[in-house]
């Protein structure tokens, strides 16, 4: 079987399941099991598709049929331009987001001394991890969650973040001073969560 056959099997799987922007997310599979870009794809179509990785291939296309988000089949979301590790334990962290990251930029960059910033319910750190990037910043970063903790200190080892991970629900463990609190912390009711879409309950329910 060559790489476009393959493909197709996938795309047809998820077709079969109602799943939208099947073609899309049955080329991200592929690339994610055969670590290649989607570029390689486009070129290489016509070779053969390994056998030994055909099983894993079709396993995580039906994962996807049965609405696991595909960020966490991937472990990998991209937010301000930069690739985070995720998993079931921490909320995909969402374009929207970003917003609170360019404005708390804006701040930093205002002012000419080190500021000491906290990340409340920072899940898999990528606020933090963004803000730590910016000069004169020193980040503490902390969460309810233990597991969620060992996803956010993944990302900082990933991206050479130097920022102190604390468990804490909410300020309970946190000691001392800020100058910037950011938090995007959880916002969606429980009575709400039935009514979403079957993707989203997937996610971790305790953020």
């Amino acid at each position: 079987m060559i790489l476009n056959e393959a493909l197709f099997m996938g795309i047809k799987e998820l077709n079969s399941f109602g799943i939208e922007e099947s073609t899309m997310k049955a080329k991200i599979i592929m690339c994610n099991v055969l670590n290649v870009t989607k570029e390689y794809l486009l070129i290489h179509g016509n070779e053969e598709f390994p056998i030994q990785k055909l099983n894993e291939y079709m396993e995580k296309i039906s994962r996807i049929c049965d609405r696991e988000p595909i960020q966490y089949i991937t472990n990998l979301q991209s937010f301000y331009g930069i690739d985070f590790y995720v998993n079931e334990n921490v909320l995909i962290p969402q374009p929207d987001t970003e917003i609170l990251v360019e404005e708390t930029i804006k701040i930093i960059r205002k002012e000419n001394k080190e500021l000491k910033i906290l990340d409340l319910c920072t899940g898999s750190g990528a606020i933090a991890v963004c803000l730590e990037k910016e000069k004169n910043t020193s980040v503490v970063a902390s969460d309810i969650s233990k597991k969620a903790l060992e996803v956010a200190k993944r990302n900082c080892t990933l991206n050479n973040s130097n920022i102190k991970l604390i468990e804490s629900n909410l300020f309970e463990n946190i000691q001392g001073t800020f100058d910037i609190i950011v938090s995007n912390p959880p916002y969606i009711e429980t009575d709400t969560i039935n009514t979403l879409s079957e993707e989203v309950k997937k996610e971790q329910k305790i953020a």
